[in-house]
């Protein structure tokens, strides 16, 4: 109407809470849907997770039961493949012999071939650390004789394995018991007549040696007796008993094997044994103990494993190891090269590397023996 008088214009309150309404009602669904959005987003992020836990579980499962059922399998299963046998000599020698007749046989009981391998050099430390860094998976076993497990830590500086820490002992296989000897023309008859003769003669009293093991017994001789003897190094066992036979030298201390025939053969006389026990070969022959000495200077070969073979595996060897050592045919073929048949258990063996290595090691200290590699 004219003059202003009428009523404004506008929404009235009913449509603008309806409009309101309307309006929130709309935000709530916009809401309610990046709510939706989230929740789902969220269930999916905890859906990934628990697979990821899960899986996690799972392989931390394989991880820690996989090990152990492949060292079961493998002790089940040993051996599925051909052995090698390695010895750190040339054929034809003591070691070899012994490693050949163990291998025949058990490659007979497991029905797996048993392989030998000669890798000779630097008085079997080629050999050794060979086999100590071999996969320890009794696959590759060492003849250890005790020069390398014993001797070599007890007069080297430094070496490339370390016989107690890089190996399982298996079984001492055989021993070797040593004799001490010289010229059949000499008139030196007797131990205390060969010392006695070393005191009034220093400067031409020696002996012949061709390895640390000779040595080092040759100078646990001298401490117990005081014969001062010089050494004079030779290249192989046979040249230093030749050297006695020859008179390049007063006497030698060499294995049974090395000084046999020429014992038997009339050129050397036999002193002493320098072993526990006479040996049944030459009854007349007195030990060293019995002789006035007190020298026990026996040395062994055995077989061992590289450090992480499974247990199963290593005690499956010791047995097959020591039911050979005591075949009848064995022990009388190894009897043949005056070595004793012996077989020991894998406790009692490595109890015998840890003693002798500190028996030598103090020898050699007190002798001031010792060979830079």
């Amino acid at each position: 109407m004219p003059g202003g008088g009428g009523r404004r214009q506008g929404r009235s309150p009913a449509c603008s809470r309806h409009a309101a309404l309307v309006h929130n009602a709309g935000q709530c669904r916009h809401h309610n849907r990046k709510t939706d959005a989230a929740i789902a987003r969220r269930n999916v992020t905890v859906k990934v997770l628990k697979r990821r836990f899960l899986a996690g579980i799972c392989v931390g499962l394989v991880a820690l039961i996989s090990p152990r059922t492949t060292i079961a399998e493998q002790a089940t299963k040993y051996p599925s493949r051909p052995i090698h046998i390695v010895v750190g000599f040339t054929p034809g020698g003591g070691n070899n012999i012994i490693a050949r007749l163990f291998g025949q046989k058990l490659s007979e009981s497991l029905g797996q071939p048993v392989i030998i391998e000669n890798r000779p050099g630097a008085g079997a430390i080629l050999a050794t650390d060979y086999v100590a860094k071999s996969a320890p998976d009794g696959y590759t076993l060492l003849i250890g004789a005790s020069g390398a497990m014993v001797i070599n830590p007890a007069v080297y500086a430094r070496l490339p394995y370390d016989p107690v820490r890089d190996f399982i002992p298996i079984s001492e296989l055989g021993s070797f018991p040593l004799i001490l000897i010289v010229n059949a023309a000499s008139p030196l008859k007797s131990v205390s007549g060969l010392v006695a003769y070393a005191k009034q003669n220093p400067n031409k009293a020696n002996y012949s040696s061709s390895s640390a093991a000779f040595q080092l017994a040759t100078e646990l001789f001298k401490q117990k007796t005081g014969a001062p003897i010089q050494m004079i190094p030779y290249k192989g066992a046979n040249d230093s008993v030749v050297a006695v036979i020859a008179g390049e030298v007063t006497t030698t201390i060499a294995d049974a094997g090395s000084v046999w025939s020429q014992i038997t053969g009339g050129q050397a006389r036999a002193l002493a044994v320098a072993a526990p026990k006479r040996m049944e070969e030459l009854p007349d022959v007195p030990t060293m103990k019995e002789a006035g000495a007190d020298v026990d200077a026996v040395l062994w070969s055995g077989i061992l494993a590289p450090k992480g073979t499974p247990p199963d595996v290593v005690r499956k060897l010791q047995d097959e190891f020591m039911r050979i050592a005591k075949l009848p045919d064995v022990v009388s073929r190894l009897k043949l090269l005056n070595i004793d048949s012996v077989g020991s258990s894998s406790d009692e063996f490595s109890r015998i590397i840890a003693s002798d290595i500190a028996r030598w090691t103090e020898i050699a200290r007190i002798g001031n023996v010792k060979i830079e590699p």
